[in-house]
């Protein structure tokens, strides 16, 4: 089972909490999973993290060929980490981390998934190319969403 990842960057502390454990939850739940992540901060990394810790697969979508410098300093070490350890990884052939890219990388997931997981609060987009746009997309080519959201939270 492929399962993709979209979800909200920058959630506030305790909310990040309950969705790495909801994360931590569903990669168990699966038997031969590959989790595709663009492996931005937050729950894109948690989910590609829950994946190898569950024994699944990894595959990595790069949106663009500048993506990691989009992405803060301090994550680096973790999305070099990540990509090292992926079995498969997808490039978009765009080269600027812009929000084009970043759609251009969600459909691409979208694409190679069975399934999306969204750590989505249910709102619209707040850029082009956020999650709200990535769940769009998977209703548009019939890909299946699992909505995970800690009942209560806010992104603040």
């Amino acid at each position: 089972m492929r399962v993709g990842i979209t979800g909200h960057r920058g959630l506030p502390e305790d909310v990040a909490a309950k969705v790495r454990e909801l994360l931590l939850k569903e990669a168990g739940s699966y038997d031969d999973l590959v989790g595709v992540s663009c492996l931005a901060d937050g729950p894109d990394t948690w989910w590609a993290q829950a994946v190898l810790e569950a024994g699944g697969r990894l595959e990595v979508v790069v949106p663009a060929a500048g993506y990691r410098s989009a992405l803060p300093d301090w994550h680096h070490p973790a999305y070099d980490s990540l990509v090292e350890r992926a079995d498969v990884v997808r490039h978009t052939g765009l080269s600027e981390p812009a929000p084009e890219a970043f759609q251009a990388g969600s459909e691409l997931l979208v694409r190679v998934s069975d399934l999306l997981i969204a750590v989505w609060d249910g709102l619209p987009a707040r850029g082009y190319g956020g999650t709200a746009d990535a769940v769009d997309y998977a209703h548009q080519v019939d890909v299946p969403v699992r909505v995970l959201w800690p009942e209560g939270a806010s992104r603040g």
